[in-house]
């Protein structure tokens, strides 16, 4: 005896499988394009976030916040996978959301977004991993800086946040399956790259490791008071 499919529980999975598959879709913008999203795609904040997170929350980002409670935990310490909320300010009316790649102190963080930076003229691209750092005077994360890609550098604002939107057990088993395809995914992109673009040798692309790597450590350095940035 066959039991009665639940139409809420095929609809949600039919949901996360095509969250899924747009993970991939995204996760081979960001590998082919040097500047982290093809020329012809424009991401926004919240579907890229939605689909990196797998925080089913829709509308505009400075509505997320409302929207979680009831349905997601939510609190001021980052975790991995969670979703920074921005707060709606005179520039940014809308707000923005952002996913943490991962947590390096209790004071900074990287984060995974879409649609912050200009970047060779125009917005709607996709910046994996950059700085976020807590200058807000309790330690609670309700002021940060965030990473301005044309400055190479933490930019000059600080903006205002609701806080973070933590990822429920179903979200979060699913990001696992995600990053597995999306780490499949940018593999194949990569070996694409590779054919497309030959010149790129294995000394230039440690160089241009090693030179983000020491921008991350000159800023935590200048946020721990250990020194001031090098400007290049």
């Amino acid at each position: 005896m066959h039991r009665p499919v639940d139409r809420g529980i095929f609809r949600n999975m039919q949901q996360r499988l095509g969250t899924l598959f747009g993970s991939i879709a995204a996760a081979l913008l960001v590998s082919i394009s040097p500047s982290g999203v093809s020329a012809e795609s424009y991401w926004q904040c919240v579907p890229f976030a939605r689909l990196m997170s797998g925080i089913q929350i829709f509308g505009d980002a400075h509505t997320w916040w409302q929207q979680a409670a009831g349905r997601y935990q939510t609190g001021f310490t980052p975790k991995a996978g969670a979703v920074l909320c921005f707060k709606p300010t005179g520039r940014m009316r809308l707000g923005h959301v952002a996913v943490v790649s991962q947590v390096l102190t209790d004071r900074i963080i990287q984060i995974t977004h879409a649609n912050w930076s200009i970047i060779e003229g125009a917005r709607g691209h996709v910046e994996q991993n950059v700085t976020v750092i807590d200058v807000s005077p309790a330690g609670d994360w309700s002021e940060v800086k965030v990473w301005y890609d044309p400055s190479r550098d933490l930019g000059g604002t600080t903006y205002p946040t609701f806080g973070f939107i933590y990822q429920d057990a179903a979200a979060s088993k699913f990001a696992v399956a995600q990053n597995v395809a999306v780490s499949m995914a940018q593999n194949a992109a990569n070996q694409v790259v590779s054919a497309v673009r030959p010149g790129a040798s294995p000394l230039q692309m440690l160089g241009q490791v090693a030179d983000s790597t020491d921008r991350i450590a000159a800023l935590i350095a200048s946020s721990t008071g250990q020194g001031a940035p090098e400007k290049h």
